[in-house]
């Protein structure tokens, strides 16, 4: 088991997202993962500073914590021949520490190019294509590449690291754990869906399993959840919500009418390490090895003084239920 933390990068300033990936080193979490965003997902969020320059600075300023994406869209607002070159900087400057998560994509970030937002089934093939051509330049040498939806000619990228960085594929259904299982080397989720892992697992991969743990630390209850309906609403909406729908003006109005009491079901929240360890417990179940938790609670360093003293040590003891 390990343990991760989220760097909201759409709710802190860059700087602020370096600060906070030096004190999840000194809490003791093992990796770090930021979401790599154009806009961030509420107007109140404000900010949504651009991921790999972030990424290149916390590589400098660490020495031990793994960093990743959380994850990246290598197929519309980037080219993957782009995302191949930038994830085996970030792999070279943190000295093998990154893995290059990637998934299919938001409209709220992929539709600032001008590019029309495809079809679900079109942008899980263009992801196939993708994770290819990545794979085809970490090779090294001159590569071209002829897919139906991408095209890739005549390029190489000239500083590779020894060893490639891991893929970890994000998704939420049979096909997404098929192609982690195909193409990736870890699969990535943000809900405890055993069925998630147990066709990952049936279609040969046996590569790590990240999920996304939410929690929101506060002294009380009531400041926990305030921080989590003003951070994370956007969240209850769902994936199919999530994906579509285009500007930060449409999750504000869809998420109007979601209520503060409505974070309690999926959040562990407030000040009792037993709330926080059984929203973890359930990813555990669902078979993940990879938490990585998501604070939308108030006070970060609050966070990361709680996480090292009374989640730390029993987070790394979880084991399946059964």
């Amino acid at each position: 088991m390990q343990i991760g933390y989220k760097l909201f990068a759409e709710g802190y300033s860059p700087q602020e997202m370096v600060r906070q990936a030096e004190r999840a080193e000194a809490a003791g979490f093992d990796f770090v993962e930021i979401s790599d965003h154009y806009h961030p997902w509420l107007e109140s969020h404000g900010h949504s500073g651009f991921a790999w320059s972030i990424l290149g600075s916390i590589a400098a300023r660490t020495r031990r914590i793994g960093l990743a994406t959380g994850v990246t869209c290598p197929s519309i607002r980037y080219h993957p021949a782009i995302v191949a070159q930038a994830a085996a900087t970030v792999a070279l400057l943190s000295e093998g520490r990154f893995v290059l998560g990637v998934g299919a994509g938001e409209q709220l970030n992929e539709h600032v190019v001008g590019r029309s937002w495809p079809a679900a089934t079109e942008r899980h093939e263009m992801l196939e294509e993708s994770i290819q051509i990545i794979r085809l330049l970490w090779q090294g040498g001159y590569h071209s590449f002829e897919g139906r939806h991408l095209r890739l000619v005549d390029a190489q990228v000239f500083d590779l690291p020894e060893n490639p960085p891991l893929i970890a594929v994000a998704g939420g259904g049979k096909a997404a754990a098929r192609l982690a299982a195909d193409l990736g080397d870890a699969i990535f989720a943000t809900e405890p869906k055993p069925e998630l892992v147990r066709n990952y697992r049936q279609a040969g991969g046996s590569g790590p399993r990240y999920a996304e743990v939410p929690l929101s630390w506060a002294p009380d209850e009531d400041s926990a959840l305030k921080s989590a309906h003003r951070m994370f609403r956007f969240g209850v909406t769902g994936w199919k919500v999530q994906a579509e729908l285009p500007n930060v003006a449409n999750f504000e109005a869809a998420t109007s009418f979601v209520r503060e009491e409505d974070m309690s079901s999926g959040f562990g929240y407030g000040p009792d390490p037993e709330r926080h360890v059984a929203v973890a417990q359930q990813f555990t179940d669902a078979g993940f090895d990879r938490l990585a938790l998501v604070n939308a609670g108030p006070d970060p360093d609050g966070f990361f003084d709680f996480f090292a003293k009374e989640l730390n040590g029993r987070l790394r003891e979880l084991v399946p239920a059964g």
